[in-house]
């Protein structure tokens, strides 16, 4: 019987990475999602369980390295390693420059951009060994637009994109693609604490008058994790409706 693709996705109980999640459902792969709480872990193993999938909910704080580690282990001790890697998990602490706490930053980029770090230099090894793996990361167009009030969240995302470029380099001989979507405003619970008045302001600027779904998302994903997207990487793909276009 043919070995199943394992994919981790970060960052899954909600919004984004649930809708990856729930996308990946659909193949015929081994799922680990993770979440921040054990309540989060559980959720996630009851919806693969219910589905009949292989896999389980699992804790991690990606921002801390024995977290981490802890999580690496779970995967040795089970004699198997992610084929399919989806930085998905981060955070926001916004606010103007002139009043951004160091605590506030270094949250920001040790979530954001260290994690990815860390979790893709964790599992490449075995991709290498067997010459097949994807790594997938969830940036924002704040990364290449910028965006007032968040140079923490805008520099860590940014990062990613340069990340992303050299690792595919490094990793391209060995059939392993490294890519990053990098969403506008898209439903979610965030989103839907904005104002009518804010919404409608940010609908002017966003050529298809919507706000993308968590599913569209998930589908790109999906995509850039299958053997149609081999010829990919290094890429970064906007899913926006026009708001911006690089």
């Amino acid at each position: 019987m043919t070995e199943l693709r394992v994919v981790l996705i970060t960052g899954a109980s909600r919004g984004i990475g649930a809708a990856i999640l729930d996308a990946f459902i659909k193949d015929n792969v081994e799922i680990y999602g993770t979440a921040t709480s054990d309540e989060g872990a559980q959720a996630i193993s009851s919806k693969l369980s219910t589905q009949s999938i292989a896999g389980a909910g699992l804790k991690l704080r990606v921002d801390n390295h024995g977290s981490i580690n802890n999580l690496v282990e779970y995967f040795k001790k089970g004699n198997k390693s992610p084929d399919i890697v989806i930085n998905n998990a981060g955070i926001t602490r916004d606010n103007l420059l002139l009043r951004m706490t160091n605590e506030d930053w270094q949250a920001v980029i040790d979530t954001n951009l260290t994690s990815i770090y860390r979790l893709s230099q964790s599992f490449i090894k075995s991709m290498i060994k067997k010459r097949w793996g994807r790594i997938i990361n969830i940036t924002s167009v704040i990364a290449e637009s910028g965006n007032a009030g968040q140079s923490n969240y805008a520099a860590a995302k940014a990062g990613v994109l340069g990340f992303a470029k050299s690792l595919a380099k490094e990793l391209g001989s060995r059939n392993i693609t490294v890519n990053n979507i990098a969403p506008g405003f898209i439903e979610t619970d965030m989103t839907k604490k904005i104002t009518e008045d804010q919404r409608e302001a940010l609908l002017q600027n966003i050529p298809l008058g919507r706000f993308g779904l968590a599913s569209e998302v998930g589908e790109l994903a999906r995509f850039l994790a299958s053997e149609q997207a081999g010829y990919i990487t290094g890429e970064t793909i906007h899913i926006n409706g026009g708001m911006y276009m690089s």
